[in-house]
């Protein structure tokens, strides 16, 4: 409908009373799509290759912005988006290797890493992943292996599903989602206030760090 859903709204909120700014690229729309959900994965006619493109435009487009620092700007995503993450900061893709805008910083909310995990993804940059244990949609086993093998700062929140920073709702099985762990049973998506307020307190942390204006509680990984 135009406007960011609720996860999405909540975070701008967030980062915006921070003191950031923040620019959601749109993928789906200009290219007649409103969304990848319901849609089968090897169905699709947006993949990554097209979110990789979006992701490494939207750098520089904010990096040539007058009110922002090209040193000083972070990349997150979630699900599809957080694949998206992935696929932008793979320093193995020439392009990614070849570009000349870095995110200090990657945050990945929930990805699919299997894909990434099985082609060798190296990251070209600071890797923050964030996942929920209990995910049967993008489950978290391909995420903390690419963790562990990347380097990446693992953040796996207990009784926690798909979508757990949610704001509003409540855990449902969704059966209009054809992937998943157990193909054609649908998928578990909704909050854990407690996961959420966690994963935006380490966002905070690690966003600090990475803009050198790192607090004292920033250090360890809760």
């Amino acid at each position: 409908k135009g406007e960011p859903n609720a996860r999405h709204q909540a975070m701008a909120d967030m980062l915006v009373a921070q003191g950031y700014a923040v620019v959601f690229p749109d993928s789906l729309t200009p290219r007649g799509e409103s969304e990848l959900c319901t849609q089968k994965i090897g169905t699709r006619r947006i993949d990554q290759g097209e979110r990789r493109a979006d992701a490494l435009a939207a750098l520089s487009w904010v990096a040539a912005q007058p009110w922002a620092r090209a040193d000083r700007i972070a990349l997150l995503g979630w699900s599809h988006g957080g694949s998206a993450v992935l696929a932008a900061t793979d320093a193995s893709r020439r392009d990614v290797a070849g570009h000349p805008v870095k995110p200090a910083v990657a945050v990945a909310f929930y990805p699919g890493c299997a894909a990434a995990l099985k082609s060798g993804y190296r990251p070209s940059v600071p890797l923050v992943l964030m996942l929920g244990e209990t995910d049967d949609w993008t489950p978290p086993g391909p995420c903390v292996a690419l963790g562990q093998a990347a380097g990446a700062e693992v953040n796996l929140y207990p009784d926690s599903y798909h979508d757990f920073d949610n704001p509003v709702g409540e855990v449902r099985l969704r059966k209009d989602v054809p992937n998943g762990v157990n193909p054609g049973q649908g998928v578990h998506a909704g909050r854990n206030p407690v996961a959420r307020e966690q994963a935006y307190g380490r966002l905070r942390c690690r966003l600090a760090k990475a803009f050198d204006n790192e607090s004292p509680a920033c250090g360890v990984v809760p």
